[in-house]
């Protein structure tokens, strides 16, 4: 994912911590523990779609989340 992706969805990430009166650390890691939940779900669906999402690790980023679900929701528009 290039750089402007990324700086885009932290600027998102920075607005919705200011709106919740978090920071965007407390953002983040609810949207990891949200992750590592629905990661572990053993329904094929979830499953499946975790995999759809292109990652440079083992697991995607928030980041690579984000951009693919936008993406999607873009393209559906």
């Amino acid at each position: 994912m290039n750089q402007d992706k990324k700086k885009k969805i932290s600027e998102h990430l920075r607005t919705i911590a200011k709106q919740e009166g978090i920071t965007e650390n407390e953002v983040r890691n609810e949207i990891a523990y949200a992750v590592s939940i629905a990661l572990k779900s053993k329904d094929p669906k979830i499953q499946n779609f975790w995999k759809m999402i292109p990652c440079e690790g083992e697991t995607p980023t928030i980041e690579e989340i984000i951009d693919f679900i936008v993406t999607r929701m873009a393209a559906q528009q």
